[in-house]
């Protein structure tokens, strides 16, 4: 039996949902615009966060790898803030030749992401990381591919391990 309070929670549902994936079209949109532009190491911030709700996203092409197999990945860092507390959502996005999403790397904090991409390979530093090695640098070879997971290290033998996940 249907309620009117089963109603209004359906009808909330709904409308968060809607919002949700107006969302997802609007990112899309924003990191079409980016890819298209194709400038390197140049940072785009689109929206801005603010306590009532609104989120920003900040989006950095760091250009592309041609593999040794000949297929052509791009590849874009991804923040974006959103949340009371200023919560961030960090990814590292590949897309193939055509602009088409392809997956990503989902990481852990903002100070996770690649600095650059130099000669097929992903440069991570532990800028920011304060219990890491500041001086320790990792390097992800992407000219065979991309990796189905990627260990960052930060100190010693310690580190943190991203997987590769397709869309």
């Amino acid at each position: 039996m249907k309620t009117p309070s089963n109603r209004i929670n359906l009808s909330i549902l709904c409308v968060m949902l809607t919002l949700s994936s107006l969302a997802q079209i609007d990112d899309n949109i924003l990191r079409q615009q980016v890819l298209e532009k194709g400038i390197i190491d140049s940072s785009f911030i689109f929206g801005k966060w603010t306590k009532e709700g609104q989120t920003e996203t900040h989006l950095k092409y760091l250009g592309q790898v041609t593999t040794t197999d000949g297929h052509v990945w791009k590849l874009m860092n991804s923040s974006c803030f959103w949340g009371l507390s200023h919560h961030a959502t960090t990814k590292i996005l590949v897309y193939n030749v055509k602009n088409e999403y392809v997956g990503n790397y989902h990481l852990g904090m903002i100070y996770d992401l690649p600095d650059k991409l130099e000669n097929g390979k992903l440069i991570f530093t532990n800028y920011g990381k304060k219990d890491c090695d500041q001086k320790h640098i990792t390097k992800v070879d992407f000219t065979r591919g991309c990796p189905k997971d990627m260990f960052i290290k930060c100190k010693g033998e310690y580190g943190d391990s991203y997987i590769f996940t397709f869309e």
